[in-house]
């Protein structure tokens, strides 16, 4: 299986600490793959030096090919990104926020093409925020914003998508949105890695990068037993992970013998 993205001896340093230390990591092409682990273990620093949006020390490859040795352009056309609070002008409508997505697309100047406007519109619709399109961002909810930046990001129609913590401010019906949205993408063959908190959606991952102290200590597929004992792991067994329903769910350990659902 090829790989989307792949890092060699990745490091990096925030603020005089060490967030990442020497990840070598490959991320499958045309999967979903999700990071979790806990506060401060890495997860969007991680997320970032992929993006090259982070100074690093170690290599990132995108399609085999060095971060470094892409144009602008060329990493415009090929990842789109969609960062944790990301801040955007207020007065922006609506449809000129999910525009700005086609710009790698566009000439300079030049007005959107029949094709922009096209994605635009898709990437609205399948949001559920076409209904919004002149109004402006600072009209809008926290969670409808970010749905408008999600919009932004699917618009570009690059290969690879990279989100931070996407289901900040979104309700669960609109988390179960999001999940049919990157199924959508897959079934595209569009490469989705994400970071999430939320530990019972990333089980629907393809692939699970399971994280702690800046390090990789497990990647393998969500419906593994180790990966699934490496989640816990990490999270000091505060927690369980069981099937209920076919579904996977996440639990908190209680004391013996207490709320056990096996």
């Amino acid at each position: 299986m090829s790989a989307a993205l792949q890092t060699r001896q990745l490091s990096a340093e925030l603020g005089g600490s060490r967030v990442l230390r020497g990840i070598d990591l490959q991320i499958a092409a045309g999967r979903w793959t999700c990071v979790v682990g806990p506060n401060g273990a890495g997860k969007s620093s991680l997320l970032k030096a992929l993006a090259g949006l982070l100074p690093h020390s170690g290599q990132v490859l995108w399609h085999g090919q060095p971060l470094d040795s892409l144009t602008r352009q060329q990493k415009a056309m090929q990842l789109s990104w969609l960062g944790q609070g990301e801040a955007s002008t207020l007065d922006l409508r609506v449809w000129d926020v999910a525009m700005l997505g086609r710009m790698p697309h566009q000439s300079w100047l030049a007005a959107p093409s029949a094709q922009d406007v096209q994605m635009v519109e898709a990437a609205l619709k399948a949001t559920q925020a076409w209904d919004w399109r002149e109004r402006t961002l600072g009209e809008l909810s926290g969670g409808e914003r970010q749905r408008v930046l999600l919009a932004r990001a699917m618009a570009g129609n690059a290969p690879t998508l990279l989100m931070d913590e996407p289901l900040a401010n979104l309700d669960p019906p609109h988390q179960v949105d999001w999940l049919e949205q990157v199924h959508c993408l897959l079934a595209q063959g569009t490469t989705v890695v994400s970071v999430l908190h939320e530990i019972g959606m990333a089980l629907q991952a393809d692939d699970i990068v399971v994280m702690r102290e800046g390090q990789v200590v497990h990647h393998g597929p969500g419906g593994n037993a180790a990966t699934q004992a490496a989640i816990e792991a990490v999270f000091d067994q505060r927690i369980r992970i069981r099937a209920l329903d076919g579904q996977w769910v996440v639990l908190p350990r209680l004391g013996e013998g207490i709320g056990s659902i096996d």
